[in-house]
């Protein structure tokens, strides 16, 4: 006879949000988070076991909680829309573990995240790359960056790119973008070649590329993405750069420069890593280079009609 499956659920007594939070920071599902997912998401539930912690689970409802999302608005719209995202996890972990819960989070009006248009000018990439390239501290995070803008890559991509991926016999990169799964084939230009060589010789003997310039536990790690921008934000300040520049904007940049330039869409998604054409269209700005390119080839097209 077959014996029953046990039910392996953890048994919540909790009543209110704050003792639900306090005992999801107990359990198998935070411990299984990363350590750089599980710093953000108790920082996250601290704001709501302040703010939210003494209403009663039986009565969550759609106006307390908007409500409470619009406190959170004065964090700013992205850190309440990451806010109003855990409290909802917190409620369906919650409902998953014998808790009779309602959860309203996806019945509350939020404000769209607004698409961030922050570019890097090209005098801010060569004095960012310097003073890291200055200090032997600022390394790794320096080359990251630097891969980042020269390929048009995401920073978790470069942070986490190993040598298996790096021919500098060749001249060249081929890797797998993480988000989609697109090979990329990428040229290493003899500035950022020198750049890796050097790299190699030092870096060379485990996979990282980038790593972590301080062994952890024995071995040597990538940047997580906490440490990466906790590293990132003394370069821009010892540089006399403005705060509002993450190193995230790299890839933007980058694109964008292409569009500006004039470089062909299809080549350009062999670059970026891009499907669909559709995808590129946030890269494509309003700006005073690409009406003068554009009005220039209209005028030169009109003079040979005449």
């Amino acid at each position: 006879m077959l014996g029953v499956l046990e039910d392996k659920k953890e048994m919540v007594k909790a009543k209110t949000v704050q003792q639900l939070v306090h005992e999801y920071l107990k359990s198998d599902a935070f411990r299984k988070l990363g350590s750089a997912s599980q710093n953000d998401y108790a920082d996250c539930l601290s704001i709501i076991a302040e703010g939210s912690g003494h209403i009663s689970l039986k009565r969550l409802t759609v106006p307390t909680m908007q409500t409470h999302y619009n406190a959170w608005l004065k964090r700013g719209i992205y850190r309440a829309n990451k806010i109003a995202a855990i409290m909802s996890i917190l409620l369906n972990w919650g409902t998953k573990n014998n808790l009779d819960l309602f959860n309203p989070m996806s019945y509350i009006d939020k404000v769209p995240n607004p698409p961030r248009k922050v570019m890097w000018e090209p005098e801010q990439v060569k004095l960012f790359l310097d003073t890291a390239y200055s200090q032997w501290k600022w390394r790794s995070i320096g080359l990251i960056v630097h891969m980042a803008y020269e390929w048009g890559q995401r920073v978790g991509d470069m942070r986490l790119l190993t040598w298996d991926c790096i021919d500098l016999d060749k001249y060249r990169a081929d890797l797998t973008q993480s988000k989609r799964g697109t090979d990329v084939h990428l040229p290493i230009s003899p500035a950022l070649h020198n750049i890796l060589t050097q790299q190699k010789e030092t870096f060379g003997f485990q996979q990282y590329v980038a790593p972590q310039i301080q062994p952890k536990d024995g071995a040597y790690k990538p940047y997580t993405k906490n440490t990466m921008y906790q590293h990132v934000n003394p370069i821009l300040k010892a540089a006399g750069l403005p705060m509002e520049l993450t190193a995230m904007d790299m890839r933007r940049t980058a694109i964008t420069e292409m569009v500006e330039a004039g470089v062909d869409i299809t080549q350009i998604k062999q670059v970026s890593g891009h499907t669909n054409i559709n995808s590129l269209t946030p890269y494509i700005k309003h700006t005073f280079t690409g009406a003068s390119e554009a009005l220039a080839q209209r005028n030169a097209f009109k003079k040979d009609k005449l």
